[in-house]
């Protein structure tokens, strides 16, 4: 049965990304008018997506400097490398990677309640500002008086989830009753994310949690604004990247403001956040290009922007990782 549910999951993803590269995609911008915006970019322009790309890929690991001390900057780097490669491959492959990290993590020696600790609080401060973005987003445009109407609906729903998860966040910290019954549910949602994968199931519940209280208020009454900062560092790179591949494609602000940019990527990475196909592969594509070609951008160039975007965000992240996967098992 968990086979069947994997095969489904990988052809319900495969029908994703193709219609959207089949018949979406070319139903605004023919590939061939695109590849010749692209093959315009300038040398000083490819030079500058390189460097952003590369500051992207090294922040990844500044979340975790912080939330687990005692990690070097090298192992932090492979470790988030070889993990987001695994989700971006995998469907619903966010708590898989997560999985990944904690395994690769306490292969290094790291305590289980310290790296219990890290990957929650990444994890927790990772989608929370995804959900907030939006937000962001929609306050951008009201100072402009460019807001629409799908985008207060998401940052009302982003804002919804947010909460919620701040809420859950405060109650397992408040009462160890209520981490407990999280705990199990948490627990419960491993062991059916292990049994995709044949395995057995995890050997915790809510009493971990329970445990792990003290040292989760200790991290955060030290670090929660250190990790809050590196978080913020991580993520908007990732708008930057967006940003200067829409401004080398040759779309201007009279086209597509900041404040638009800003926000169709704040719409991307929650649509990004949803377990529909590997890394959001094909639903972002649509949900950036719907979004930047409905603020004003001209449709070739800024499927061309977003093309441009989305190869930088996997290409070297799927190379990268699979190279740290394999000095990672070789040096354990």
């Amino acid at each position: 049965m968990n086979r069947r549910r994997l095969l489904f999951g990988g052809l319900v993803s495969a029908a994703v990304v193709g219609a959207v590269y089949a018949y979406a995609l070319p139903q605004l911008a023919g590939y061939a008018s695109v590849w010749r915006v692209v093959g315009e970019l300038g040398g000083w322009w490819i030079l500058a997506l390189l460097a952003v790309t590369a500051v992207d890929l090294l922040t990844y690991a500044l979340p975790w400097l912080v939330a687990l001390p005692g990690l070097r900057l090298p192992d932090a780097v492979r470790m988030t490398q070889a993990s987001t490669a695994f989700s971006l491959v995998m469907p619903g492959g966010a708590p898989l990677g997560m999985a990944a990290s904690f395994a690769m993590l306490r292969s290094r020696g790291f305590s289980r309640s310290a790296v219990t600790s890290a990957v929650a609080l990444t994890g927790l401060w990772s989608q929370v500002s995804t959900f907030l973005f939006p937000v962001v987003g929609l306050g951008l445009l009201a100072a402009e008086g460019t807001v629409s109407a799908l985008l207060r609906l998401l940052a009302g729903v982003g804002l919804s989830i947010a909460v919620l998860l701040v809420g859950v966040v405060v109650g397992v910290l408040w009462r160890a009753g209520f981490a407990a019954r999280v705990g199990d549910r948490a627990a419960g949602v491993a062991s059916r994310v292990r049994g995709l994968a044949r395995r057995a199931p995890v050997g915790w519940n809510g009493d971990a949690l329970v445990q792990y209280r003290g040292e989760l208020l200790v991290l955060l009454r030290r670090r929660w604004g250190s990790l809050t900062a590196a978080t913020l560092a991580n993520q908007l790179t990732g708008y930057v990247m967006l940003e200067l591949s829409i401004r080398a494609v040759g779309i201007d602000r009279h086209h597509v403001a900041v404040a638009e940019s800003f926000a169709a990527w704040s719409i991307g990475r929650l649509i990004g956040s949803l377990p529909i196909t590997p890394g959001g592969l094909g639903v972002v594509e649509l949900g950036l290009t719907g979004t930047l070609v409905g603020f004003g951008g001209p449709s070739v160039r800024v499927v061309a922007a977003v093309l441009v975007y989305r190869v930088l965000s996997f290409v070297p992240t799927l190379v990268l990782g699979l190279l740290a996967t394999l000095t990672w098992r070789r040096r354990t």
